[in-house]
């Protein structure tokens, strides 16, 4: 992967994980948080296996 690759990958995982975190927060119910944040960290646990 080149530079400019890596650079794009890195402002697109960022972007994610702003909107990620906006869900949590704006998340209607409590339990509507707990999921968003277990599927983030699903998310996260598989992209460190890749």
């Amino acid at each position: 992967m080149n530079i400019a690759a890596k650079f794009r990958a890195r402002r697109v995982e960022a972007r994610n994980r702003r909107a990620v975190n906006h869900a949590i927060e704006s998340a209607a119910t409590p339990a509507m948080r707990h999921e968003l944040i277990i599927m983030a960290q699903a998310q996260a646990h598989r992209e460190k296996l890749s």
